[in-house]
């Protein structure tokens, strides 16, 4: 065997471990519920509404901070393994002229924050990683975004929820309206669920405004204090009063008001309520939820117990006088946001609900 074709022997071989590796990182994965695929900068540039680009030239790129790639983030896993569709032929020859004294072309990545994504020279950086190499030459293409993005926000999709954050403190205006208001969440999606709450809010008090007489719809920036007013910030003084954060050391007070907000939904579909109190939301909540596994399992079996005993003809946690009183409420005709919503679409019609309930911001007020 030739020098040539010792070197191309080995290169195959090296592919081939490589592979290997690759199909056990996959198989963990699905069985930890993780993922180890690469980031798609399609999904990144279209949430970061990337519109210019800045060329900053050939740099020495660290491979650990390359998290993505333009159009192969399915064929490599995140450290660049090459999965079992990549060509072995090509990979091999790249690690070849990767080993001999001819060189390589720099990669081309695009620079997003402190992370790239790789536009083109895929296989080189698979290369170097299986070569032990800690950075890359590359020409980088930097994208300005205002949402600061770092190598840790790209696992558990934290990037996402940055994005989502800065989206919705742009879209309410809860920055201005309300400094401090300290609002952080911790899984993707939920930003717009509170706009929609504030968007529904908008709405119910404007109802209110033309009943009373009022000539002037409420405008947004009133809308977003008086649902942090009246609507957020006493779910959550109920929260701290309930100490409910120590069940759920990961999670924050908006993500619990979140979750309280679809449990007393869900509430008052079952029992014909009317919104419960921000209090009976917390303590009919915490009777059959935590975070805690322990915890859990007990508050599960104590739910079961109840059930199988038929004391269910009220939410656990909740004392009658709450409960006739939410009834009462209802049969007086108060109903839950959710409620409202419905019939609001029911009422103007599927295409034209948009237009009451997502029309926020129409309205601003006047200086």
């Amino acid at each position: 065997m030739s020098g040539t074709e010792k070197v191309e022997y080995e290169s195959l071989e090296k592919y081939r471990r490589r592979v290997s590796q690759a199909q056990i990182a996959d198989l963990m994965a699905r069985i930890t519920g993780t993922h180890v695929d690469l980031v798609s900068y399609d999904e990144v540039a279209k949430r970061i509404k990337a519109r210019q680009q800045v060329e900053m030239g050939t740099q020495m790129v660290p491979l650990a901070n390359i998290v993505g790639s333009v159009g192969r983030y399915r064929d490599f896993t995140q450290s660049f393994l090459p999965r079992a569709g990549i060509n072995p032929e090509r990979w091999a020859r790249v690690d070849t002229m990767m080993q001999s004294m001819a060189g390589y072309p720099p990669i081309e990545v695009y620079k997003v924050g402190d992370v790239y994504f790789v536009r083109d020279g895929n296989h080189r950086v698979s290369v170097a990683w299986a070569n032990g190499l800690t950075h890359i030459e590359a020409y980088v293409t930097e994208i300005p975004t205002p949402v600061l993005l770092h190598m840790e926000d790209f696992e558990r999709d934290q990037w996402i929820i940055k994005v989502e954050r800065v989206e919705f403190l742009k879209e309410s205006g809860l920055d201005t309206v309300r400094p401090g208001h300290a609002i952080e969440l911790t899984e993707p999606g939920r930003y717009q669920i509170l706009l929609r709450h504030i968007q529904v809010h908008q709405y119910l008090r404007g109802l209110d405004r033309q009943r009373a007489g009022g000539l002037e719809p409420l405008c947004w920036e009133e809308a977003v204090g008086s649902w942090y007013d009246q609507i957020y910030l006493p779910v959550v003084e109920a929260i701290q009063r309930h100490r409910l954060l120590e069940s759920f050391p990961s999670r924050t007070a908006a993500d619990l008001y979140l979750w309280i907000a679809f449990h007393r939904e869900q509430l008052a579909r079952q029992y014909e309520l009317a919104p419960l109190s921000p209090d009976a939301a917390v303590t009919t909540f915490a009777q059959v939820h935590s975070d805690r596994p322990f915890e859990q399992a007990v508050r599960t079996l104590k739910f079961n117990w109840h059930r199988v005993l038929g004391e269910l003809d009220k939410p656990l946690g909740m004392s009658e006088e709450e409960f006739d009183d939410a009834r009462a409420r209802y049969a007086a005709g108060e109903r839950t946001l959710s409620e409202v919503e419905s019939d609001a679409e029911t009422q103007t019609g599927q295409e034209n609900a948009p237009t009451v309930l997502q029309g926020a911001g129409q309205f601003h007020c006047v200086v």
